[in-house]
């Protein structure tokens, strides 16, 4: 029996967590967070197989989260994709641990490839 990959997506925006989701399509199980801490909350507890995580979040922000989930050895080999609107986090991301950043306005079918291949499966 198959299941489908989990993708936690972490964006203060509903309509950014509307279009990533929308973008991912139906292969994936998805689970959604408005916040950084309710983003740390919920990796720690579905142990996600992806996550798809702004930078600029309220409570905790993106690049704060990253660093806890490389903190923590039960999610330290979750795969983490970000989303910035600024260009100039790309570096900072990667260097917290991020597998891959994309920058907004994104495109849609890049951000579905990218996930997929972070996953290991084929779209």
């Amino acid at each position: 029996m198959s299941t489908r990959p989990t993708v936690l997506i972490c964006d203060d925006e509903p309509n950014l967590r509307e279009l990533i989701r929308v973008s991912l399509g139906s292969g994936y199980a998805v689970v959604e967070a408005g916040d950084g801490e309710q983003a740390l909350a919920l990796a720690r507890s579905m142990r996600p197989d992806l996550v798809i995580l702004d930078v600029m979040m309220p409570r905790l922000n993106g690049l704060d989260v990253l660093t806890e989930l490389g903190a923590d050895p039960t999610l330290a080999e979750t795969r983490v994709l970000v989303v910035t609107a600024q260009p100039a986090s790309q570096e900072e991301a990667r260097a917290k641990g991020a597998d891959d950043v994309i920058v907004k306005p994104f495109d849609p079918d890049e951000l579905a490839d990218l996930a997929a291949a972070l996953i290991g499966r084929p779209e």
